[in-house]
């Protein structure tokens, strides 16, 4: 229980001490933003800071700090050291520096803002790499909900018609403007998340009941399941995930203030950090140990919320279970849909201030999200988790290149874009769904090639040195 009140005590320092850094090394300033500038009723909403922030937590979290948390658990403790050293120099510093980045580029998305840094070729790349994983994102967090809803309703209304009526709603969330749906609704589950949280970690702390183990680097996967790297990918939201370079964008596009920033991106990842931490501890001190924990999670993630949340917060926890598991995935894929519609108007140049605009691209992306809720989402969801890490990747090379261009401290992104570069191709050289190599073989490669991205930034930052480049920032002024 120590070892857990010292990562909970990192993370909340962390958001004032690291990200503070983070932020001093972007400097933020007065500048318009482009919610003022651009205000369009649409996307360009501006939107206080507190409101702002409970839909950045829903946006990026979901259930994506619960479930990915629960499975990192199987692991044992060693998972507490991933989630707070990630969130804190890994996943706030990338969700902060693509938001700020977003803002100084019109709101632009990170596909584009991955041309911009990285090249042309890499902005192709990103462009279908992004709406690719956000589409994934929004089949694979379709299904989980409707089938809850089964399960609660009368016979008649199955699965497929729970389906339907989720699909109809992430159509209107996709285009409608991102005040009259999304911005009042998010705010009220993002707390109901948070309560679910302290809820559960309350009772677990002071019950008396349950013991939450000391971390160790010793590996307690019932199967023999390596920690290197595939708790890396399994716990992604919570420590660093690709995904949320999608969503800083939204709200890139609706803060008043630069200086709101580190509030709004990293204290966001800083809040999905310790819910993660809570429900990683949960997981560890509910079940007794990683056998019975991952004997649970076979019945299913949400199974293994429910039982937690009735068994510790009686039916009032139920309740707020039900909401969680039914209305955190939902949220995640409404903004993955919309997310993949602004990309995809990046992309074409296409205005998205007209109505008719906005529905020429959002039917086509619900079409195809409907037509791919027929494959097993369990396989969706394993190329999801391995892109979704990558795009990680990929977002702090861009970040690092950004802050080299303008002479600052990039090695605040550079080394965790290293960690990451090992993380993702060590993981697709052994995964099942990958080239199933042997650990020997896959280990060996993946830092070689982490060894390798890190040497042609190094000779970048030599190059620009040694000639004295002045290479273009790009950074919007709309004053």
């Amino acid at each position: 229980m120590i070892s857990f009140f010292i990562c909970l005590f990192l993370l909340v320092g962390g958001f004032f001490v690291y990200g503070k850094f983070a932020e001093k090394v972007f400097g933020p300033d007065d500048r318009r933003t482009p919610a003022i500038a651009m205000e369009d009723g649409a996307d360009y909403v501006p939107m206080g800071t507190a409101r702002i922030f409970l839909i950045q937590l829903l946006n990026i979290a979901g259930l994506g700090p619960i479930f990915g948390a629960l499975a990192g658990a199987a692991w044992g403790p060693s998972v507490f050291l991933w989630i707070t050293l990630g969130t804190i120099l890994g996943g706030g510093v990338h969700d902060y520096m693509i938001g700020m980045m977003s803002m100084r580029h019109k709101g632009a998305s990170v596909s584009e803002l991955t041309g911009m840094y990285l090249g042309n070729g890499m902005k192709q790349v990103m462009r279908v790499f992004s709406v690719v994983l956000l589409v994934l994102v929004g089949v694979s967090f379709s299904t989980g909900p409707a089938n809850l809803l089964a399960m609660l309703t009368p016979e008649v209304l199955d699965m497929n018609f729970w389906l339907i009526v989720v699909l109809v709603y992430y159509f209107f969330a996709t285009f409608v403007p991102i005040d009259k749906l999304i911005g009042k609704i998010y705010p009220i589950f993002g707390i109901c998340l948070i309560v679910m949280a302290l809820g559960v970690g309350g009772m677990i702390l002071f019950s008396g009941n349950y013991t939450i183990p000391e971390i160790t680097l010793q590996n307690l996967h019932p199967n023999g399941t390596p920690i290197w790297p595939v708790m890396f990918i399994s716990v992604a939201c919570g420590a660093i995930s690709g995904f949320h370079a999608t969503q800083s964008p939204l709200m890139a596009r609706c803060m008043r203030s630069e200086k709101s920033g580190r509030n709004v991106f990293y204290g966001a990842m800083v809040a999905e950090g310790i819910i993660a931490l809570i429900w990683a501890a949960a997981g560890a001190a509910f079940y007794n140990g990683t056998g019975g924990l991952l004997a649970a999670l076979g019945q299913g993630q949400a199974s293994v919320v429910y039982e937690i949340c009735f068994t510790l917060l009686g039916p009032i926890g139920a309740v707020i279970a039900m909401i969680g598991v039914i209305a955190c995935p939902i949220s995640s894929a409404d903004t993955a849909y919309r997310s993949a519609r602004l990309t995809l108007a990046d992309w074409f140049n296409y205005d998205q201030k007209p109505i008719k605009n906005r529905l020429v691209l959002t039917v086509p992306l619900l079409g195809v999200g409907a037509f791919l809720t027929q494959i097993d989402v369990q396989i969706i969801w394993r190329y999801f988790s391995w892109s979704n890490q990558t795009l990680a990747m990929i977002a702090l090379w861009a970040a690092s290149v950004y802050l080299l261009k303008r002479g600052r401290a990039y090695l605040v992104t550079a080394l965790p874009a290293t960690f990451m570069s090992a993380v993702s191709c060590t993981y697709i050289l052994m995964a099942e769904e990958g080239m199933r190599l042997s650990t020997s073989v896959a280990y060996p490669i993946g830092i070689l090639f982490a060894v390798g991205c890190l040497g042609m930034f190094t000779y970048s930052c030599i190059l620009r040195k040694g000639k004295n480049i002045a290479l273009p920032v790009g950074d919007v002024n709309f004053d």
